[in-house]
């Protein structure tokens, strides 16, 4: 067994020729993977080894409160995501049928502008604690007590209100798909609403609720400006604490090694958790389900359970920006707001597009290659969207400052002219990282495109004397325009919220909408800050509506 085992790479790469193709397919799958491999490289190999110093002072602080946020954001986000799909699915009631659509639309806020707008809302100067002052006749905050808002306890609540549509998206549509006989034959042995619920649909939507809450927990771990502006110290910050303050970029890559793993295990403890689980469906008929009609208080009790969530990750922030913004109409014209809009417009829009090309080379190259190696390493490539941006950050910019100085040298002795760094010193950078990190939202959307096409038509194609170019322009490409224009959209509303890799990899003095509302908001300056952060959520809600046109 052992030489079997022992054969198993030989025997993969045994009688491979690579084509164009799928040698080109391997390469991106490389430079995709490239960043990651990096970070654990350096993290084990670092200039100065400062890993007992962080096990002993500052790592179990940042371990401890990524793990509270991680259990908490997961419990809410399950209770709130779970609950509101339960409610929109089995039953009627007022505002029904806007709110199945409105829950969706806090997946267009960044969770850091919620963060920004909670705050301002409910601090000592918000617009909460000044009316209770003016209405109670206190005159400062020694005559009252008011809940700490910036916490751990408040980020865990603006990130749950920002990343609960994960889970009712995908639970929604379980439990759109179960078979009303299952829930009859509840009803006839004597279960009740509740028992309905937790015997029958929670068990059946189990697995759809779980990689809703594994999307979360990743996005909570992958979090920056949350957490820096609620002066939370997570394993997020202290890369950026390590790698700026401290000068360590070894210390800040064990730091991201430990974000990793946590990933890692996050994925393993989801996909043992359904290993020896089994869902099926039990009737052949599978009737759709009809929702019971709720009245009187009980269906205004379900409204505002669904509208409660829906006010904290949308309306608030986005209320308390444009009153900032209508309250400061001269920040619209300001210069900076107009770089950070090109800027994020070039970058986002370059970004996708090499994402979503990439994306489709390397597919298209692997359905053509007949070889299992090729096959083995492309889900690798989807671990990009699971490593959050600060790790892709450290991954990216010490190799390609040592690559830059290296060609800048090399320039420079066969020019006599300095070129400087062409691509740290640039958006190259950024650009790289934005494909690395969502390379498998274009891959699945680009995959999925690919297995609806009937594999007659490529080969009739081919049997006219099309080569694999013209079949992938003349048949695929044609069929999959609507998924790659969706693959483009989705990837480029990502890059335009995207923050922590943006904030470590930009040049100097070089701004996006995302680090624009970021400095600003960091600095108390939420009317200049609003014209950005309204961008930026702008832009999120093109994506929000495509989602829920493709989910009715």
């Amino acid at each position: 067994m052992s030489d079997q085992i022992s054969q198993l790479p030989r025997r993969i790469l045994t009688g491979w020729r690579p084509d164009p193709w799928s040698a080109g397919a391997l390469v991106i799958a490389a430079l995709v993977l490239a960043p990651i491999v990096s970070v654990i490289w350096i993290a084990f190999h670092p200039t100065e080894n400062i890993w007992p110093h962080l096990m002993s002072s500052v790592l179990p602080r940042y371990l401890g409160n990524t793990l509270f946020l991680m259990a908490a954001v997961g419990v809410l986000t399950a209770a709130v995501g779970t609950g509101a799909a339960w409610l929109v699915t089995m039953y009627r009631f007022p505002g029904r049928l806007w709110l199945d659509f409105a829950l969706l639309f806090p997946l267009a806020v960044p969770a850091y502008v919620g963060a920004y707008a909670l705050v301002d809302f409910l601090n000592y100067s918000g617009a909460v604690q000044t009316a209770l002052r003016g209405l109670m006749g206190w005159t400062s905050a020694r005559d009252y007590w008011f809940f700490e808002i910036r916490s751990p306890e408040g980020a865990a609540i603006v990130l749950a209100a920002a990343l609960y549509p994960y889970v009712y998206l995908l639970a929604r549509a379980a439990f759109r798909e179960q078979s009303a006989c299952a829930y009859e034959v509840a009803r006839a042995l004597g279960c009740g609403p509740w028992g309905v619920f937790w015997r029958v649909g929670l068990p059946l939507a189990r697995p759809s609720i779980a990689a809703g809450v594994a999307l979360a927990l990743m996005e909570t771990v992958a979090d920056y400006g949350t957490v820096t502006h609620f002066g939370v110290q997570t394993l997020t910050t202290g890369i950026f604490s390590t790698w700026l303050t401290a000068g360590n970029a070894g210390g800040a890559a064990q730091i991201a090694g430990v974000m990793l793993t946590l990933i890692v295990l996050l994925v393993a403890v989801e996909r043992i958790g359904r290993r020896s689980a089994r869902f099926h469906r039990l009737s052949r008929q599978n009737r759709p389900l009809e929702p019971e009609p709720l009245s009187g208080w009980r269906g205004w009790l379900a409204f505002g359970l669904c509208l409660l969530p829906f006010a904290l990750g949308f309306v608030l922030p986005v209320a308390v920006m444009l009153g900032h913004a209508l309250q400061t109409p001269e920040a619209w014209v300001s210069p900076g707001l107009l770089r950070a809009f090109l800027n994020t417009l070039a970058t986002g829009g370059a970004a996708a597009l090499l994402t979503v090309a990439g994306a489709v080379f390397l597919v298209y190259g692997v359905r053509l290659s007949g070889h299992p190696l090729p096959r083995l390493i492309l889900p690798l490539t989807t671990v990009g969207y699971a490593a959050p941006g600060a790790v892709l950050a450290v991954g990216f910019l010490i190799p390609l400052a040592a690559l830059d100085h290296r060609l800048a040298d090399a320039i420079l002795a066969l020019t006599g002219s300095d070129p400087g760094l062409l691509l740290t010193g640039t958006a190259v950078a950024i650009v790289l990282a934005y494909v690395v990190r969502f390379f498998g939202v274009a891959q699945g959307a680009v995959d999925a495109a690919f297995g609806r096409i009937s594999p007659n038509l490529p080969l009739a194609a081919r049997s006219l004397g099309r080569g694999a170019g013209g079949t992938l322009g003349a048949v695929y490409l044609p069929l999959m325009r609507g998924s790659v224009a969706t693959a483009l959209l989705v990837v480029f509303v990502d890059c335009v919220k995207e923050l922590p890799a943006t904030l470590l990899l930009r040049p100097f003095n070089y701004s996006t909408l995302a680090t624009r509302t970021h400095e600003l908001a960091s600095l108390e300056k939420i009317g200049e800050a609003a014209p950005a952060a309204l961008l930026v959520m702008l832009v999120g809600l093109l994506a929000v509506a495509l989602l829920a046109r493709a989910n009715r």
